[in-house]
């Protein structure tokens, strides 16, 4: 379904992100890795995914929070792929507390790489885009970029101005065959959630198992977790030739949350 593309998956060496990685390359596509993690943890990723679909797979350890790091693993896919056919901006973080006690820093934090990264790589990799008048970018927001939920407003405003950017750059670019659209995912079991569990049990004075009984799922119609494999065939479908008429668009998969 890819074959003859190239992609960036940020925050992809676990997760959401991985997994996203690793259907790209099922579906033949070169990828670009990028995040943190043990290097040897990275490499063995890395390699496995190269050999088991017969792909080129790099990595890159760019900061999301730095732009020139940014700009830089743009310039070194499309030097080691040929041209950049594909952007997912999945990196995120997060930090949970009240609004009155969230910290500055972690509020710049989260904003920068949960959103300004996306701008970042966006702007790196869209001239070349146009030039080929092919492009695919798929971010990747949350239910919380739909709607809200207490002590997490760094995280809600990133999510928010996530879905915003997407459709101005949708529409902005639409003449050139280029797409952009929003997933927003309900709750993921990835690492990411698993730190908000505790956090989120600390902030409410509750168990770990009441957490994910009563706030996380309570509004999930389902009353179970979204699928790392079902964002990924999301994702693999956007980027494909079939969504060429899908643009400017925020697809919740989150068991029907944000309809509760």
């Amino acid at each position: 379904m890819l074959d003859g593309k190239s992609a960036i998956v940020t925050g992809s060496t676990s997760g959401i992100g991985l997994g996203i990685a690793r259907a790209f390359a099922a579906a033949g596509a070169d990828v670009m890795l990028n995040g943190f993690g043990q290097p040897g943890e990275i490499e063995a990723t890395r390699a496995m995914l190269q050999r088991q679909y017969g792909v080129k797979v790099l990595h890159s350890g760019a900061d999301m929070s730095r732009p020139e790091q940014i700009r830089a693993m743009a310039a070194e896919a499309a030097e080691a792929f040929g041209h950049v056919d594909i952007v997912v901006n999945n990196a995120g973080i997060q930090h949970v507390a009240p609004v009155d006690q969230f910290p500055d820093e972690q509020w710049d934090r989260i904003v920068a790489i949960n959103l300004s990264s996306a701008f970042h790589l966006i702007k790196a990799v869209v001239p070349q885009m146009r030039a080929r008048r092919f492009g695919r970018i798929v971010n990747i927001a949350s239910a919380h970029g739909l709607t809200a939920s207490p002590f997490k407003s760094a995280y809600v405003a990133a999510k928010h101005g996530m879905v915003g950017l997407t459709k101005t750059v949708a529409i902005e670019l639409a003449e050139f065959g280029i797409t952009a659209n929003t997933i927003c995912p309900g709750y993921v079991k990835t690492p990411l959630v698993e730190a908000q569990i505790a956090d989120q049990a600390k902030a409410h004075g509750i168990s770990p198992e009441a957490v994910v009984r009563d706030v996380m799922l309570a509004h999930q119609a389902r009353k179970e977790f979204v699928r790392v494999d079902e964002l990924a065939a999301l994702a693999v479908f956007l980027a494909s030739d079939a969504a060429a008429s899908m643009t400017a668009t925020a697809l919740a998969m989150d068991g029907g949350w944000t309809q509760h």
